[in-house]
This record gives structure tokens, C-alpha cells and sequence, in this order.
């Protein structure tokens, strides 16, 4: 059982890696472009995913931003300004 755990935590950090750059949008990635770290991580799985989780994960600064002019809607009657004129 020794033996099998670090292999599953290698394993289970190299998933993890691949999946988080495969859904990664387009130039959120640092550092590397996409093909760099899947072929890092697919390479060398500890040393890529870690440097993965270091070097190349996106920002919270780098996640979608809404469009400009963007309003969200109402979330209830109560909040819908037409709706209340309209009463």
C-alpha cells in the first residue's frame, strides 16, 4: 500500500493538471503557451504539475470579465424596475 499511494497522488495531480489547461480559455495560460505545459506535464508529471500549479495556472485577474454595458437581471419582481411601475 506504500508503494501504490504516492503513485496514485502522482497520478491523480497529473489529471488534475491536464484537465485545468485543457479547459483553460484561450491566453489565460502564463508563462507557457497550452502545448508547452501538456507536454511538460505529460512528460515529467511531478515537475510540470507542480510547476503547472506555480507558474502557469490562471489568475483570478485573467478570468472573463463581463462585456461593457453588461447588466445582469432582475433576480426577483421586486427588484425589476418596469415590473414596479407597472403596478
Amino acid at each position: 500500500m506504500r508503494s501504490v499511494l504516492p503513485v496514485l497522488l502522482v497520478l491523480g495531480l497529473t489529471v488534475y493538471c491536464l484537465v485545468s489547461i485543457v479547459q483553460a480559455g484561450d491566453g489565460e495560460l502564463r508563462t507557457l503557451p497550452r502545448w508547452g505545459w501538456l507536454l511538460l506535464v505529460v512528460l515529467v508529471p511531478l515537475f510540470g504539475a507542480v510547476g503547472y500549479l506555480v507558474a502557469g495556472r490562471p489568475t483570478a485577474a485573467s478570468a472573463p470579465r463581463p462585456r461593457p454595458g453588461y447588466r445582469p437581471g432582475p433576480k426577483g419582481p421586486d427588484d425589476d424596475e418596469d415590473f414596479l411601475r407597472g403596478l
